[in-house]
């Protein structure tokens, strides 16, 4: 039976890796341990590679139809892992999950038109909205307890029907919250009575490492479902982010078509070659390496938090209910976010995400990925200990 080792250090530079190969020209160093962007430092499940590996060995890579399989394997894996029953005629395709949200963005908004989130939230949620000339709104969530949740008070008073469309996190990035069902539910139906299309980016809901369920927040109702579009890929699951593939699951067929117009008519058809191939091989077959490496991971935030509190109490973690990066309070330090920067990058030759990237409330933070090795972690925490010593 195949084992995965996450123990391996594998030698990413010279691999045109945006992670390893851009330290240099991002933090001015190239002695910096990149622990920032989102993706891992594992090999992907050994059936990916196989079913890759035979599709190479073909030789020809003509144009691709999607085959019937592939939504069926994306049917087959949410209704496994989550519980939840899709209609394959309501899947389609996308290089990427932001790229999705984009085209969400400019099919169903028009410019000038406003949008809400939840801050602090992933970057590209402030691009996809401001680049495509639409106002962006944003609430704070509020931390509560360690845990961050949302302010219904101030969401009820902003959320009105001029707000043309919500972009949902879920599980949350950065802060890993998985949010509950009856918070979700909430949301959803202040999205339905605004008449507000609610966005959810689900791309971290496999990598549950808490004990909080995930929900998909279509799945909770007809009429929240009919106002909903969800994105999902096996990218951040499975290391496979270079291969480009992600799935948008309409249940409503009025906003499928028009969706799946709108990307046609600019220019995008479909899946590349070894996405669709990577894709399904991942649904149909890699839940026994997710399992090994959602331990793997766990293990990775224990030591963490070990650390923190035995060698840097002054860092509180803000234990994740999903993903593997994790969000650190570093306001304690009493440093600004420049001199937070400037000790992490000069001192501690460790490069993270900082948290105002994520915009109100990210200020003092930062955000460390935990998908590597045991062996590159303990460096890192080494490198943490020496930026703030």
């Amino acid at each position: 039976m195949y084992q995965p080792s996450f123990h391996n250090v594998i030698e990413r530079r010279g691999t045109n890796s945006a992670k390893w190969d851009l330290t240099e020209k991002l933090f001015g160093d190239s002695e910096v341990l990149p622990m920032w962007v989102a993706d891992m430092d594992f090999m992907a499940p050994e059936p990916v590679l196989s079913a890759i590996k035979d599709r190479l060995d073909h030789g020809i890579f003509g144009y691709n139809v999607i085959p019937q399989s592939l939504p069926d394997s994306i049917c087959g894996w949410l209704k496994k892992r989550h519980g939840w029953e899709i209609n394959n005629q309501w899947v389609t395709y996308s290089p990427g999950v932001v790229t999705a949200m984009a085209m969400a963005i400019s099919a169903f908004t028009n410019p000038g038109d406003k949008i809400l989130t939840l801050t602090p939230v992933y970057q590209p949620f402030f691009h996809v909205v401001e680049r495509n000339g639409r106002q962006l709104v944003t609430i704070e969530n509020k931390l509560i307890d360690n845990h961050y949740e949302i302010d219904f008070e101030q969401l009820e008073q902003v959320l009105t029907p001029d707000i043309k469309m919500f972009l949902l996190c879920n599980p949350h990035n950065p802060g890993g919250t998985v949010w509950s069902k009856k918070d979700l539910q909430r949301l959803g139906e202040l999205c339905v009575t605004n008449g507000t299309l609610l966005l959810s980016d689900d791309i971290h809901s496999d990598i549950l490492v808490g004990s909080t369920p995930y929900t998909p927040v279509a799945s909770i109702s007809e009429e929240i479902s009919q106002q909903t579009i969800t994105f999902i890929a096996p990218t951040k699951t499975f290391n496979l982010a270079g291969l480009q593939a992600s799935a948008v699951i309409i249940p409503n067929r009025r906003l499928k078509v028009k969706f799946d117009h709108h990307q046609i008519n600019q220019g995008l058809f479909g899946l590349n070659t070894f996405g669709m191939v990577g894709m399904e091989a991942a649904y149909l077959h890699g839940e026994e390496w997710l399992e090994n490496f959602l331990a793997y991971i766990k293990e990775n935030i224990s030591r963490l938090k070990e650390f923190l509190e035995s060698e840097l109490p002054s860092i509180n973690m803000i234990e994740p209910d999903a993903t593997y990066l994790v969000w650190l309070d570093c306001r304690k330090l009493g440093l600004s976010d420049k001199e937070l920067a400037k000790a992490l990058m000069q001192k501690g030759k460790i490069g993270l995400e900082p948290g105002p990237k994520y915009g109100p409330g990210g200020e003092g933070f930062v955000r460390i990925n935990l998908g590597c090795p045991r062996e590159t972690l303990e460096e890192g925490l080494i490198r943490l200990k020496r930026a703030f010593q």
